[in-house]
């Protein structure tokens, strides 16, 4: 029997997809949580075989919970299900160590299908994701970077950004105009649109 842990913040999708799965006879949904910061928890005191985790989650993004899952409890792989599809998420997924992505229109025998995959030690990745993430590239910003777009999402000024990460405005300005032209976009909005449609962010 194949033992899961589900984290998916919306009650109806989870309720539904545990029932999906604990219909396949060589699948047991063994833990189920709502939070991000619960997985790790839950995963050391059931040991799942396969962790399903949605990426948009309260307490702490999926994408944080992979490399401490991957840490903690090296034999429990992770498959990603999620709403977005976003190239760079596939790609900071894989990056932090997860055995497979897929979107959660994929049709439900797939979900199960991926479970079994992922265990015997595959990569599964949604290939219309997979084809976008090799098109779309690697992101082009380093770390400091994207915590200076981050700060600038609200609206916060060049004062405003400095403040909050201990920098200088100058500082501030150089990496906004850095983060323009590497991101080939025409002004600082347009710069945070596209790393978030693209998953940077």
């Amino acid at each position: 029997m194949i033992r899961v842990l589900l984290a998916e913040d919306q009650g109806m999708m989870r309720d539904a997809l545990v029932l999906l799965l604990n219909l396949e006879e060589d699948l047991e949904v063994v833990a189920e949580t709502d939070r991000g910061d619960d997985v790790v928890p839950r995963a050391l005191e059931t040991r799942p075989d396969v962790a399903v985790v949605d990426i948009e989650l309260p307490g702490r993004s999926g994408l944080d919970v992979i490399t401490d899952l991957h840490q903690r409890l090296p034999a429990c792989r992770v498959l990603i299900v999620t709403t977005f599809g976003r190239p760079g998420y596939v790609r900071r997924a894989m990056d932090a160590g997860a055995a497979g992505f897929l979107v959660k229109d994929s049709p439900g025998h797939e979900l199960a299908a991926a479970i079994r995959r992922v265990l015997a030690g595959e990569r599964v990745i949604d290939p219309e994701l997979a084809t976008t993430a090799l098109a779309v590239g690697p992101n082009p910003l380093t770390e400091r970077e994207l915590e200076v777009l981050a700060a600038a999402d609200d609206g916060a000024t060049a004062a405003d950004i400095a403040k909050l990460l201990s920098l200088s405005e100058n500082t501030v300005r150089n990496y906004l105009s850095g983060i323009i032209q590497k991101t080939g976009a025409r002004n600082r909005i347009e710069a945070i649109q596209k790393a978030r449609r693209n998953g940077w962010l």
